[in-house]
């Protein structure tokens, strides 16, 4: 189901499954949905900090969603509650699939972090992914993945997310 013009501003849940389970789901209101890119706000879904030593996320920080249905990543663009952008963490991911109220993305553990001066950018969780067995299991999955890292870390080097996310 695909949002129209008058949908915007209502209430979504965000499903994040990872390795066949539900790893968190939480509310978020729908900005626009084109048909192709869904784009959702939320508050961090955390009820304590969590520091990557890199950035911390704290409750009262904002989440701005990218998700595409034809795409193997997902964009979060964060503020702090004064809206100071903090920078983008990119989730390596199956394509979206939004349904009725439920926007659905399963996480295949690569990810990617750009501060928002673009000083700092760096992969995350190579490890995990190697460690989740997907290149055995669905090597042409895994293949795509890895393909979308690199790509959107051409992005976060070359500046390239204004004209992705814009």
């Amino acid at each position: 189901m695909s949002a129209t013009s008058a949908d915007p501003g209502r209430p979504v849940d965000v499903v994040l499954v990872k390795a066949g389970r539900t790893k968190i789901r939480y509310p978020a209101e729908l900005l626009r949905d084109d048909g192709t890119r869904i784009v959702v706000r939320a508050p961090f879904a955390g009820e304590a900090v969590r520091d990557f030593g890199f950035v911390r996320f704290e409750p009262g920080d904002v989440f701005t969603e990218y998700y595409w249905r034809d795409r193997w990543y997902a964009v979060m663009e964060v503020r702090d509650p004064s809206g100071t952008l903090k920078g983008w963490y990119c989730d390596i991911a199956r394509p979206a699939t939004f349904s009725g109220t439920e926007l659905v993305v399963e996480d295949l553990d690569l990810d990617l972090w750009r501060s928002a001066d673009g000083s700092d950018v760096r992969r995350l969780d190579e490890d995990e992914f190697e460690e989740s067995g997907l290149a055995e299991r669905d090597p042409q999955a895994a293949s795509a993945a890895v393909a979308a890292l690199d790509h959107l870390e051409r992005l976060a080097r070359e500046g390239g997310f204004d004209e992705l996310l814009g």
